[in-house]
């Protein structure tokens, strides 16, 4: 049986799945097997696409119009596409012509698969490359402190005479753990 999951990434009226529905049925999706979300691809809350992966059973193949339209990401992608395997349901995208029924799309899914992972290391490459680079410059990255010169140096003598971290938290205005963590960064004995 085709199964077909159908995703736009906005709730308004101004975004549709029509294109998406015509595609899947003229692939052979029947109507009652559809399944849609209306919702960002980076959201990880999407029911519908919960629904078609509880739907579908051993011999299924579920069908998409775009990869896009399923994974967050390659990763994610190759994560439900694998879980799908496992399960023995095969995964059709109508866009790209990938095909997991087929040789040729088992093998452009593997190839999808060795790029993701092979993307990861590089990733982390740069980024730290990044970093190194901006702290050459005198730059350090992360957020920048919560609680900064008069203010923590008040909250700080406020502590050391005798002040209660609850109390020091209403008073300025911070929340507990900010004042916990500024406390450890800047490397000061936690007061109690």
């Amino acid at each position: 049986m085709l199964v077909g999951y159908m995703r736009v990434s906005s709730e308004s009226d101004r975004q549709n799945t029509d294109l998406q529905r015509d595609a899947l049925q003229v692939a052979g999706v029947d109507i009652r097997h559809l399944f849609e979300d209306r919702a960002s691809g980076a959201k990880d809350n999407r029911p519908g696409l919960m629904k078609a992966l509880e739907f579908v059973r051993p011999g299924d193949v579920l069908v998409v119009w775009k990869l896009d339209r399923l994974g967050r990401s390659l990763p994610h992608l190759l994560s439900i596409v694998n879980t799908l395997k496992d399960r023995q349901v095969a995964f059709r995208s109508l866009t790209e012509g990938m095909d997991t029924t087929t040789a040729s799309g088992e093998l452009l899914f593997h190839v999808f698969g060795a790029l993701a992972q092979y993307e990861r290391p590089l990733t982390k490459e740069r980024v730290t490359a990044g970093l190194a680079a901006a702290r050459r410059r005198g730059r350090v990255g992360g957020r920048p402190p919560a609680i900064t010169g008069e203010k923590l140096e008040s909250i700080l003598a406020a502590l050391s005479g005798g002040m209660s971290k609850a109390a020091a938290c209403r008073t300025f205005g911070v929340k507990r753990t900010t004042l916990i963590e500024t406390i450890a960064r800047i490397g000061g004995a936690e007061p109690t």
